[in-house]
């Protein structure tokens, strides 16, 4: 049996015991959650998220579950509506920037040379600045909007993909099966989309579950600074700073928060599982205690 099929075979058995884990569970539970509110949210709210139709700050009650906000608005409709803009966005903003990234990542670490020289320096430029300073300065840059703060993300994502996807290019691309279909006239775009970037897919893909967590994050936090989604939009971040505004009227900012804090749980735990699942070192010590 050569290596490759063994490999194969110990992660397919540490496949099934890696997603019985309590928080690997626990991840998929709280993102089906948020997936079934953002797609059925027009059911799930009682009330029209933007109709100021009720008394302004009225605490939690079974008429209001989350309350209403300073402008009578139901929270918990809006944090309903709130699904659908944050991790939706969030879920484009990091694929966009996997794809950017990896294919930026993938040309530098196969062709090297002067290529890499280049594209990594413009790398290191990315990351001279925190990621929420270089966003502010992007989206200040182009404006207040939602869609301004989404360009943001992106811009600020993509290096750490390209860096990553570049080293794992560098050890792949010295590979026999890579450096065989050279040798027989393969084309290097060939080799490169067909032999190399396939055997990095597994890592990136723990890198952008991880990364979703962030971009929410970010992408509230741009809100929550009025660089992202502007009123009346139902937007968490946005939500949130309202919420410091009042802090007498604690529901108005916590029940939005707490919607951050669970989804970007949930992507920490998916992301978490998923390493256990590509990183061989676990592989090994799962195949070993199972013996």
């Amino acid at each position: 049996m050569t290596d490759v099929a063994v490999r194969l075979r110990a992660r397919r058995r540490l496949v099934r015991p890696t997603w019985r884990q309590p928080l690997a569970l626990t991840g998929l539970a709280i993102a089906a959650l948020w997936i079934v509110v953002a797609v059925f949210a027009p059911l799930i709210a009682p009330h029209d998220p933007l109709a100021q139709t009720f008394t302004p700050a009225q605490p939690p009650s079974f008429s209001h579950l989350f309350g209403t906000d300073e402008l009578g608005r139901d929270v918990f409709s809006r944090v309903v509506y709130g699904a659908r803009i944050s991790p939706p966005i969030a879920l484009l903003l990091v694929w966009l920037a996997a794809m950017i990234g990896g294919v930026l990542g993938g040309i530098a670490g196969y062709f090297r040379g002067i290529t890499d020289g280049a594209l990594m320096r413009v790398v290191d430029l990315f990351f001279a600045f925190p990621a929420i300073i270089l966003a502010m300065v992007v989206a200040a840059v182009l404006g207040r909007g939602l869609q301004n703060a989404a360009l943001a993300i992106v811009v600020v994502a993509w290096p750490s993909y390209a860096r990553v996807v570049r080293g794992l290019v560098l050890s792949v691309g010295d590979s026999e099966f890579v450096q065989s279909a050279r040798l027989l006239g393969a084309p290097a775009r060939r080799a490169l989309f067909r032999d190399v970037l396939p055997n990095v897919a597994g890592p990136v893909l723990v890198l952008a579950t991880l990364d979703l967590a962030s971009a929410i994050l970010l992408l509230s936090g741009l809100s929550f600074l009025g660089l992202g989604a502007q009123p009346p939009q139902a937007e968490w971040g946005s939500m949130v700073a309202t919420g410091t505004q009042y802090f007498q009227w604690w529901w108005i900012g916590t029940f939005p928060g707490l919607a951050i804090f669970s989804v970007v749980l949930a992507f920490n735990f998916l992301g978490d599982s998923l390493r256990d699942i590509f990183d061989p070192q676990t592989a090994w010590r799962s195949e070993e205690g199972e013996s």
